[in-house]
C-alpha cells in the first residue's frame, strides 16, 4: 500500500472519529436539586433523551448541535445555546406557576374533555407509519440490592394512529444483561412489561388499555388543579375506580393540552387492594409453590409534540413492587423492578417504512432476559443514545460484573 492510500485512510478515520459530538450535563432546579426525567432534545432534530435520577444526561449527535430544548412538568421550557458554554453543562430549570384564570377550568366536565381529546387523536398523532430508535433498561432489586440489570437499543415500529397496536412491534438491535449468580435471587417469575411495554400502554393508540367506553364506565372522573408542561397549560383529569370490579383497574391522572387537546402525559397506579386481580395483571408466569404478593405498580407515560404539531410517545417508566417466597419459608423477600424506555430518534416515517421481522422481534409474553446475553465491553453502546446510569446503578453493575468473573 503506497503512502497516498495510507494518508487517505488516516484522513477518513480521522473524519469518522470526529463525526460524533457528545453533549453532557446535569439538570437541577433553582435550589440545585437534581431533576429526574427531564426531556432533553437537540433543536431541529428528533434526537432525544431524558435525565436520570441524578439529573444527568448525555447526548450523541452526528454534528455539533446549536441548541438544546428542555421541558419538564411544572417547569418552564428551557432553550440552551451551546456555543461558548463549557461542558459538562449545568442547566437550571425554573418552576412554572398556573395563573388564576387557568384554575377556573376546574369547573369543566372531565368526561367531555376526555372524549374531545379522544376524538382528536387522528389529528394530533402520527398519520403514517414510523420507525423509532429507542433505549430500554430494566433493573431488579431484592431489598436494596440490585440483582439484575439489562439494557438494549431497540427499534419500535408503529402504524398510524387510526389503527390499534396489533401490528406494532419492537425489535432488539443490541442488548446485554448482568444477573446475580445467587440461587435465591433467581425465582423464575415472569412479570408484565419488557421492551413491548410502550405498545401496551400507549393510551392514545391502544384504546383497550383505558380509554374506551366500557373501561371509563368504571371510573369516577374529576378535574384537578391544572399544571404546565413546559410553557403549555394542561387539563389534569383524575381517575378513580368506582364500584366493585371483576378486573384490575388504575388510579391516576391524565394530562391534556388545553389548546390542542393532545394527550401529553399519564401517571397511573394499579389498584392492588384485591391481590388476586392485581397478580393476574402483573404476572405472566410463576413456578408452582411460589407465593407472589403485589404491593405496587406505577406507570408514567410521556408524549412529545414535534414542530409539525404531531405527538408521539417519548418515554415510558414502569415500576413494580412485590414480595415472593416459597411456602416452606417463614419470611417473604421484597422485590422491586423498574423498566424504562426512551425514544432517542425517529429513523423513518411513511408508507415505505418496513416492519421489523425475524428473531429480533418481540412478542408480548416474551421475557427480555431470554433474548439477550452477558457482555462486558466498555464501548458496548458506541454511538447510541442511552439513559445515563445513576451512580448507584453504575456501582451495582461493577459489583455484578465482578461476581460473574469470579464464578467463570
Amino acid at each position: 500500500m503506497n503512502r497516498l492510500a495510507i494518508l487517505i485512510i488516516l484522513v477518513l478515520l480521522s473524519l469518522t472519529a470526529k463525526s460524533q459530538t457528545v453533549v453532557s450535563g446535569k439538570v437541577t432546579d433553582t435550589d440545585g436539586q437534581p431533576l429526574a426525567r427531564v426531556s432533553v432534545m437537540v433543536e431541529g432534530t428528533e434526537i432525544h433523551t431524558v435525565t436520570n435520577d441524578d439529573g444527568m444526561f448525555t447526548l450523541k449527535t452526528p454534528q455539533q448541535p446549536r441548541q438544546l430544548l428542555l421541558s419538564h412538568i411544572g417547569y418552564k421550557s428551557r432553550k440552551v445555546v451551546l456555543e461558548g458554554r463549557p461542558q459538562p453543562l449545568h442547566i437550571r430549570m425554573q418552576g412554572n406557576t398556573v395563573e388564576l384564570d387557568e384554575v377556573l377550568v376546574s369547573t369543566n366536565d372531565p368526561m367531555a374533555i376526555l372524549k374531545a381529546a379522544m376524538a382528536r387523536i387522528e389529528q394530533n398523532y402520527s398519520s403514517e407509519p414510523e420507525l423509532m430508535r429507542c433505549f430500554y433498561r430494566e433493573t431488579a432489586r431484592r431489598g436494596s440490592r440490585f440483582i439484575s440489570v439489562a439494557e438494549a437499543v431497540t427499534e419500535m415500529y408503529k402504524t398510524d394512529y387510526t389503527l390499534g397496536p396489533e401490528r406494532d412491534v419492537v425489535a432488539i438491535l443490541k442488548g446485554r444483561r448482568l444477573m446475580s449468580m445467587k440461587a435465591r435471587d433467581t425465582l423464575g417469575v415472569k412479570i408484565q412489561g419488557g421492551p413491548v411495554l410502550p405498545l401496551m400502554v400507549d393510551l392514545a393508540k391502544n384504546r383497550e388499555y383505558i380509554l374506551n367506553d366500557e373501561n371509563l364506565a368504571h371510573y369516577k372522573l374529576q378535574m384537578e388543579m391544572p399544571v404546565r408542561i413546559g410553557d403549555r397549560a394542561q387539563y389534569v383529569i383524575g381517575l378513580e375506580p368506582a364500584g366493585i370490579l371483576l378486573y384490575p383497574v388504575m388510579w391516576g391522572k391524565v394530562y391534556i393540552d388545553q389548546q390542542t387537546l393532545t394527550f401529553t402525559r399519564a401517571e397511573l397506579q394499579l389498584d392492588v387492594r384485591d391481590w388476586r386481580l392485581a397478580s393476574e395483571y402483573m404476572l405472566v408466569h410463576k413456578p408452582a409453590g411460589l407465593r407472589f404478593r403485589p404491593k405496587e405498580l406505577t406507570v408514567t407515560i410521556v408524549y412529545n409534540t414535534d414542530e409539525q404539531g404531531r405527538a408521539r410517545m417519548s418515554y415510558v417508566r414502569n415500576e413494580m413492587r412485590f414480595t415472593c417466597d416459597w411456602k416452606r419459608r417463614l419470611f417473604a423477600s421484597p422485590f422491586t423492578t423498574v423498566s424504562e424506555m426512551v425514544v432517542t430518534d425517529v429513523k423513518q416515517r411513511g408508507d415505505s417504512v418496513k416492519r421489523p421481522r425475524g428473531r429480533s422481534s418481540f412478542g408480548l409474553k416474551e421475557r427480555f432476559y431470554d433474548r439477550v446475553e452477558y457482555f462486558d465491553d466498555p464501548d458496548f453502546w458506541a454511538d447510541y443514545n442511552i439513559i445515563e446510569p445513576t451512580e448507584s446503578l453504575e456501582n451495582a453493575i461493577g459489583k455484578l460484573k465482578k461476581k460473574i468473573k469470579e464464578t467463570n
